[in-house]
């Protein structure tokens, strides 16, 4: 296995709330990665004392152990106990119901020598190339269907955080890993994977720069660190066209690049 990890924060004046890890079992057959994606809440309250960043570093090393000692352990069995672990840490000092008590979008990819399985919650993406180049995209789209006027209110786009009809990410409650998109392709089908947060997977879904496939190239040649070199001159170049097209200029960007 050979893996690569880039990851750049949104603003310097502001933690990094990504987080990402590879591992090797200690067997030495197979691995897995893990990518956060922590949200950033409005300002205001959240019911926590803790941060973005705290809260990402706490489920991504619990999701991190369990996916690499575990392997008897479905993902979203995975994903429900790391939730489950990281409340606990702090469910004596905060407010859990909370609509907006600290939260990450997922992705896990865990392989051995038949299988590779898959788990994505939220807006992040993971990428699987097969031998002959093809690239597949696993994708959880909910956010993307909750219209752009709805998440411009804080109000609104909090009625549909972790609810039917709307969209789920990794919070408090263990029962949300049962939405995850999961999944498994036979090992010889991937010869490569890739796990992108939101701020890295611009360069396809907000700049249109090329598709998935164009993606996985640019990982391949340039590494992590080229995909997200193209995205913040891209970002760069569209703000100084006045045409920012999201909230803010620059997001939280990651990526990691492993070949099986």
């Amino acid at each position: 296995m050979r893996s690569d990890v880039t990851t750049l924060p949104g603003s310097p004046e502001r933690p990094n709330e990504d987080w990402a890890a590879a591992a090797l079992p200690a067997s030495g057959t197979g691995g897995t990665i893990v990518l956060l994606d922590g949200v950033t809440p409005p300002a205001g309250d959240d019911g926590c004392v803790h941060t973005v960043p705290w809260f990402t570093a706490r489920l991504g090393g619990a999701l991190t152990e369990l996916s690499a000692s575990r392997p008897d352990m479905p993902l979203f069995e995975i994903l429900a106990r790391a939730i489950r672990r990281t409340a606990d840490a702090h469910r004596n000092t905060c407010d859990l119901s909370h609509v907006r008590t600290p939260q990450a979008t997922v992705v896990l990819a865990r392989w051995d020598e038949t299988t590779v399985e898959h788990l994505v919650l939220s807006d992040s993406a993971l990428l699987l190339e097969a031998p002959d180049g093809s690239v597949r995209a696993v994708l959880d789209d909910r956010l993307d269907r909750v219209p752009d006027e709805i998440l411009r209110s804080r109000e609104a786009t909090d009625r549909l955080r972790n609810q039917e009809g709307g969209f789920f990410t990794a919070a408090a409650d263990p029962a949300v890993a049962e939405r995850a998109v999961t999944g498994t392709t036979p090992r010889a089908g991937v010869r490569a994977l890739a796990a992108l947060t939101d701020g890295a997977s611009r360069w396809v879904e907000l700049f249109g720069a090329g598709d998935w496939t164009d993606c996985f190239g640019v990982l391949r040649e340039e590494g992590p660190s080229g995909l997200l070199r193209r995205v913040r001159a891209l970002e760069q170049a569209d703000a100084e066209a006045g045409g920012i097209r999201r909230w803010k200029l620059h997001d939280d960007a990651t990526a990691v690049y492993t070949e099986l």
